[in-house]
């Protein structure tokens, strides 16, 4: 699968199609199901794109559909559709994690965009968690000593303190701190420290 898909979601074969045909002008390749409870059956953490689907609909309803995607970790933004809008029920979407809330009849321009921001915003996450990831595989190649030091110098300690406090020479310290900083593959104290953080090793 190349790109991100949008899965089309509605019991309404018409608007199923209507919303394909709409989204495949827009250049999306689309997959259309007619449940929720049907998606679920086949979407894995493999799929990406954005969900798009009603509110009302037999079986698992659109809220709920959020809600157990939320639950087995599947990370896909989801647009909610519905012909019968109101104010709780749109609060009872976005509250569930629903990217967005469009009511029937649909807007094209407002669909496509609610799309993007939730592709964008997925993309950040994907970003992100890749990032925290290179971060952790760094860590995890500092010794058991180099750890000590850099939990240490993230909390704001000189080398002269670490050197009193491990009762080692102030070159070995800065010895271990430029090791460390080339394994961490960060340039300067301020993004170790910010490392430490995201690390969990010291609260901000």
């Amino acid at each position: 699968m190349s790109g991100p898909t949008i899965f089309i979601i509605d019991d309404q074969a018409s608007v199923r199609d209507a919303l394909a045909e709409m989204l495949n002008v827009f250049g999306f390749s689309v997959e259309t199901f007619e449940s929720a409870d049907r998606f679920l059956e086949v979407v894995t953490p493999a799929h990406a794109g954005c969900v798009v689907a009603d509110v009302r609909m037999p079986g698992t309803d659109g809220i709920a559909l959020v809600r157990k995607l939320a639950r087995r970790n599947l990370v896909l933004p989801v647009v909610l559709i519905s012909g019968h809008a109101d104010v709780p029920m749109a609060v009872a979407a976005i509250k569930a994690g629903a990217e967005d809330f469009i009511e029937k009849p649909i807007d094209d321009v407002q669909l496509v965009a609610a799309i993007n921001r939730g592709l964008a915003r997925l993309q950040e996450r994907q970003q992100m968690q890749r990032s925290a990831e290179t971060l952790a595989a760094q860590f995890e190649r500092l010794t058991p000593r180099q750890v000590e030091i850099f939990d240490l110098v993230a909390l704001g300690y000189t080398s002269q303190a670490i050197a009193a406090r491990l009762a080692i020479s102030v070159r070995t310290v800065e010895s271990y701190r430029a090791e460390i900083m080339e394994k961490m593959q960060a340039e300067s104290v301020a993004v170790l420290v910010r490392q430490a953080v995201r690390l969990g090793r010291v609260t901000p």
